[in-house]
């Protein structure tokens, strides 16, 4: 017991010396006030959802079609609408950025971007030609539980000779599957998907991916997709599955091996997502399981 306590204490002192909280451990303060302030300092670093500044890989390029545009244009003019006084609102479709990297433009994600996946990067983002692999561009619907997303398939996602390869289909259908439900659920992750596919994808042909969400239960949420030309008129894959609400901590402490670092990683948990102090942290996880003492 001895033991344990002088660790977490040692923990306690490297959490001490991060840069983001420096500055509160010189001062002390009361538990409340800290992790308000704690919470501002990360607001302020950096915005939500996302930081300042990032790529989004999902606008407008050279490489897109005529077809391809003028679906995006289709869309996005309804992401804002103008009312009867000329005042524009937001319209019923919403534009999801797309980013190649998951961790370093949320909270706290420009550290443990660098420290956990320092060349990580999304595997439908990982090209940097413009047009030569995967180019897509999602819009989401909240009433209607509806996600489209337009998708353009360059020469290096080939499979049979002039078509698409059915594991980027998949992926596609993954991607839009996983990015509807987490829009609706929260951070998820994919548990189950049935594809069938029904037609080819010819190379550079625009297509049009549709996710609806059947329904949910307890943690479990269930959609279907299709993938059809711009027009609807043809139908090549559909597709059903279910994924699963997690919490994203989880996903944190499998990839860290440093202590320190992994205590920070579940401080941030609570006091960000569950507004729970330190002491809250304590009682409701082992904390000398999760530090191997």
């Amino acid at each position: 017991m001895e033991r344990s306590l002088v660790r977490i204490f040692r923990v306690c002192q490297s959490f001490g010396s991060l840069p983001s909280t420096k500055t509160q451990f010189i001062h002390p303060a009361p538990c409340v006030l800290f992790r308000k302030s704690f919470v501002r300092t990360m607001v302020q670093t950096l915005p939500w959802p996302f930081s300042s500044k990032p790529r989004d890989f999902s606008l407008p390029n050279s490489s897109w079609s005529p077809e391809m545009m003028q679906s995006y244009e289709h869309y996005n003019s309804q992401c804002e609408v103008e009312t009867e006084d000329g005042e524009k609102q937001r319209g019923p479709w919403r534009k999801l950025p797309s980013y190649n990297r998951s961790l370093k433009y949320a909270k706290g994600g420009l550290y443990l971007s660098k420290i956990i996946q320092s060349k990580a990067r999304l595997f439908t983002r990982n090209i940097k030609t413009a047009g030569a692999a995967f180019e897509y561009v999602m819009f989401v619907n909240k009433e209607e539980q509806r996600c489209v997303c337009i998708f353009q398939a360059g020469h290096l996602l080939e499979g049979p000779p002039g078509h698409v390869h059915g594991g980027a289909i998949a992926t596609m259908i993954d991607s839009v599957t996983g990015a509807h439900a987490a829009y609706l659920s929260g951070p998820v992750m994919t548990a189950n998907l049935n594809i069938n596919y029904r037609s080819p994808i010819s190379l550079g042909s625009t297509v049009l991916l549709e996710s609806s969400l059947d329904k949910k239960e307890g943690r479990k949420t269930f959609v279907s997709c299709k993938v059809t030309s711009i027009d609807g008129s043809k139908l090549h894959t559909e597709a059903t599955g279910n994924v699963h609400l997690i919490h994203t901590v989880c996903l944190y402490i499998c990839q860290c091996e440093n202590t320190s670092l992994l205590f920070w990683l579940l401080y941030c948990h609570c006091s960000v997502f569950f507004h729970a102090p330190p002491v809250t942290l304590f009682l409701s996880i082992s904390v000398s399981h999760l530090l191997g003492v």
